[in-house]
């Protein structure tokens, strides 16, 4: 399996710490139903629905509904039987269906039950150029109203790679979203672009006074934070209210960091990754001004998204991280101590799949999406 790593320390460089030393066992193949054990519990997998089209992020309304994004375009409803509506949902903005674009996450307003706001992101554009973009509307029976684009990102290029784009409410109330590089790399240490940046908005898309570049002419107001690759998960630490993001590595340096106001996380000046005909990108692993990881995996997972276990249907579990791997087909499991990483399982890597959006169900079960098409909805239910 990939070694997952902290950052070496000042008086030691050089010298990772790899949280999973033993020669894993050969995996053995996995499906629905099948009961896998792991370091604190058992768990079985539990099909919810299938028959998505490369589902992309998952959201639970408080009715118990699942909501669905499908990169074509599409956003579909799931009972809380796991009944798939037939129709998709009306009203969904158009999306560039495009590589690694199209109908990217959904998150319900954390007021939702009183205003029915569903955020949306996406890639936008054509032939001109595209990019990633913010909206929200209401959701009312099977379609979207009042919809309202709340951020278009720019400069637009073409390219298929890089959107991002992850979604969450923090603590604070305002909007997080974050922004991939779009393959134009030196620009994610640009503050005059939206490549490789986080974003932080209000929840009716204006720019929050106490943004750390407001007022800046030489930075666009919306940026919060810098230097990131191409982020594809984000979760708000529970107790902490931290916001926790990874990233992809180029060839290998797949990031975990916390967000803070105004910091550079350095891409790609310093990066643990390398190019992927090989070779050392910018300066190395360190530079004045610019954050370490919190840690990082080499080689590569593609680590996609994930969610801080909150249940108590998994009481070992709780406070951990899970993140969903789309090249290491599993999902990880990481002990948090504070602001520390301090241990990973591997689980379901004999299942073959390429884990998509994982995260806590109002059940306290763990919901993960299949990248795939078909696609699905899977459940890990605890086994006594």
């Amino acid at each position: 399996m990939p070694a997952f790593r902290h950052p070496p320390t000042p008086w030691a460089i050089g010298l990772a710490l790899a949280l999973s030393l033993a020669v894993a066992a050969p995996a053995t193949a996995q499906g629905v139903g099948d009961i896998e054990p792991a370091d604190d519990h058992r768990f079985r997998i539990v099909e919810v629905a299938d028959g998505l089209d490369r589902p992309w992020s998952l959201a639970f309304l408080p009715d118990g509904r699942m909501l669905v994004t499908e990169r074509g375009g599409d956003m579909r409803v799931i009972d809380a039987q796991g009944r798939l509506a037939p129709d998709p949902v009306a009203g969904v903005p158009d999306v560039a269906d495009t590589g690694q674009g199209g109908l990217l996450d959904v998150v319900p307003h954390p007021d939702f039950a009183s205003n029915g706001w569903i955020y949306l992101s996406y890639a936008y554009g054509g032939l001109l150029g595209m990019h990633t973009a913010v909206a929200r509307g209401r959701l009312a029976s099977d379609r979207l109203e009042t919809v309202t684009v709340l951020l278009q990102g720019e400069p637009t290029t073409m390219g298929g790679r890089h959107f991002g784009s992850r979604l969450v409410f923090g603590p604070d109330g305002h909007l997080y979203v974050t922004v991939g590089d779009r393959g134009r790399r030196d620009e994610a240490q640009s503050l005059r672009s939206h490549n490789g940046t986080v974003l932080r908005l209000t929840e009716d898309g204006t720019i929050p006074a106490d943004n750390p570049f407001v007022g800046r002419s030489d930075a666009l107001p919306e940026i919060y934070s810098y230097g990131h690759r191409n982020a594809q998960g984000m979760a708000v630490q529970p107790g902490s209210g931290l916001i926790w993001l990874h990233e992809h590595g180029p060839r290998g340096g797949d990031e975990v960091n916390i967000v803070s106001a105004g910091v550079n996380y350095g891409w790609p000046v310093i990066t643990y990754g390398q190019e992927y005909r090989g070779g050392d990108i910018g300066v190395g692993t360190r530079a004045e001004g610019m954050a370490q990881p919190v840690a990082y995996w080499t080689p590569s997972i593609a680590p996609s998204g994930m969610a801080f276990y909150t249940g108590d249907a998994f009481p070992a579990w709780q406070g951990d991280l899970f993140v969903g791997a789309l090249a290491g087909r599993h999902l990880a499991r990481l002990e948090i101590d504070g602001q520390r990483i301090v241990g990973e399982e591997t689980l379901l890597d004999g299942l073959g799949a390429r884990i998509r959006d994982v995260r806590t169900g109002p059940d306290g079960l763990i919901y993960l999406l299949t990248d795939a098409a078909p696609g699905q909805v899977l459940r890990l239910e605890p086994v006594d």
